[in-house]
This record gives C-alpha cells, structure tokens and sequence, in this order.
C-alpha cells in the first residue's frame, strides 16, 4: 500500500512537471528561433527567456520531488507526456488547430506510459551504486556525446535532430545523477549530498543540457528537435536505471514483456508521429502574439 502511495504521489509530481516543461519549452523555442544574432546573448536579453527557464527550473524541482517517492523506471516514462502537453500550446501559439490524427496519437502516448507505468510496477534499486556500478555508463555516455557532437559540426542539415539527440542523451544522464542526488540527500542529508560526486556532476551536466537545448532549438523547428529529446531521455534513463542502480521492472512472463515492448513502441511511434506536427515554424517567426 505504502508503494502504491509513494508511486501515485511521484507520477502527480512528474506530471506536474510535463506540463510546466512544456510551456517553458515553447517561450525558449519561439525567442531561440526569432534570434537575429548570437542565440545565448539574444535570449537572454529577452525577460521572457528568463521566465520560461525559471519554468525549467521548476519543472526540474517537480521531477526531483518525483524521484524522492518513485523510482526512475516509474518518473521518465512520464516525463515524455511533456510533448503532448506541448503539442496543443504550440498550436495555441501559432494560433491553429490539432488534427485528428494528433489527438489519437497524443491519446496512444498516454496509454502507452500508463501502461509501462501500471503493467511494468517498477522495482527500487541500490541506493548508492559503486563507482564499478558508474564507469561504464559514463564512458559509453562520453562517447555517444563526442560522436553526435562531431556529426552536428559536420552535417548541418540534421545539426537540429542531432543537438536534440545530444540534449536527450545528456538529460537521459540528468535524471540518473538527479536519482542518486536525491537518495544521497534522503539518506544522508546535506553532508552525504556535498561530500559526493554525483551532486557536482549533476550540476555540470544540467547546465551543458540546458545549453545544447537552447542551440538545439536555434538550429531548427521545434518538431525537428524536441521528439528527439523527449523520446531519448526516458530510453537512456531506462538503460542507466537498470545498469547502474539496479531498477527493474516486474514483468516475467514472455506475455508481459511483449505487453511491455508494445507499449514501448507505440510511445516510440506516438513521439516519431507527433515530431512531423508543425508546432514550430521552419524560419524566423513573424512575432504574432496568442489571443
């Protein structure tokens, strides 16, 4: 009963969290795609900038809240509702309608998370992991980054889809730092959380996603990047929950599993489907204001 309570208040949190990231991330998307010059130092000069980080920050102190009652494999599944809750303030923005086919595949999105969410029944992990618990992740992690980093230089056609790629993975990481931050804090307070690594690792790492995001966002239209990020931080997520912390899920049956892989293929096709949806447009905005 105690679980079923810690779950239910983590997945309130999350989403609460999906849907201040959501409007933060249409502001920062509209004002990074309007930059007439260098992308930081024009946002930045805007108030309103600052206000849709402030909803970032926000968001992120939701998510945290959420991972002190739920475990990874219960929050980043539905953290990715965050495209649909974004989806219908874009649209508000760029004064247009949702289509049908929208709704449906916002609809399926849903009952996919629920699902994993619901049918998965996740399972906590270690509390804190060893460092031979740590190294391989953020070695393969270092890597991916390097190489999507060295493809966004290089193709320029995909720079959007591969910085978004790029913000995915880095928040993929953010959620698994942000998890042991917070079971460090829980057990030990502020002396466990200061005397650890993970806590100035998850300081650095939030700061270079929210950098990349922001570039991510100027070298292209909304629906180029952000499914990308949407959809990859919950998979990263997933793989490190299991691989460094020990999470699980508690399916055993092959009935289950396949359950659990339709469920995670139709979010996956939901967030490639709703990506073409034009929430953003491909050239400079034409600073038209929401009724």
């Amino acid at each position: 009963m105690v679980d079923v309570l810690s779950n239910f208040i983590a997945v309130a949190f999350a989403l609460a969290s999906a849907i201040t990231v959501a409007w933060g991330t249409v502001v920062r998307h509209r004002i990074a795609l309007d930059a007439p010059g260098p992308v930081m130092r024009t946002s930045m000069a805007n108030p309103l900038w600052w206000i849709g980080t402030l909803a970032a920050v926000v968001a992120y102190g939701l998510q945290i809240i959420a991972l002190g009652f739920g475990t990874l494999l219960v929050v980043q599944p539905v953290l990715v509702l965050s495209l649909m809750f974004t989806l219908p303030l874009a649209a508000w923005y760029s004064r247009r309608r949702m289509a049908f086919h929208e709704v449906f595949w916002s609809i399926a999105l849903t009952v996919a998370v629920g699902t994993m969410v619901v049918h998965g029944r996740p399972s906590p992990g270690m509390l804190q992991p060893s460092w031979n618990d740590w190294w391989p992740g953020l070695i393969v992690g270092i890597a991916a980054l390097a190489s999507l980093g060295a493809a966004a230089w290089r193709f320029r056609s995909y720079r959007a889809l591969l910085l978004g790629v790029s913000s995915g993975v880095i928040y993929g990481y953010v959620a698994l730092l942000s998890k042991s931050v917070v079971n460090n804090f829980t057990h030990g307070g502020f002396s466990a959380l200061l005397s650890d690594w993970p806590f100035y690792a998850l300081v650095l790492m939030a700061g270079t996603g929210t950098v990349m995001q922001q570039y991510s966002f100027h070298a292209g239209p909304l629906s180029q990047s952000l499914p990308a990020m949407t959809i990859l931080e919950p998979i990263v997520a997933f793989a490190l929950g299991y691989a460094v912390l020990g999470e699980k899920f508690q399916v055993t049956s092959l009935a289950g599993w396949t359950v659990m892989a339709t469920a995670l293929a139709v979010m996956i096709m939901a967030t490639i489907i709703l990506s073409r949806v034009p929430v953003g447009a491909t050239t400079k905005t034409s600073h038209s204001h929401p009724r």
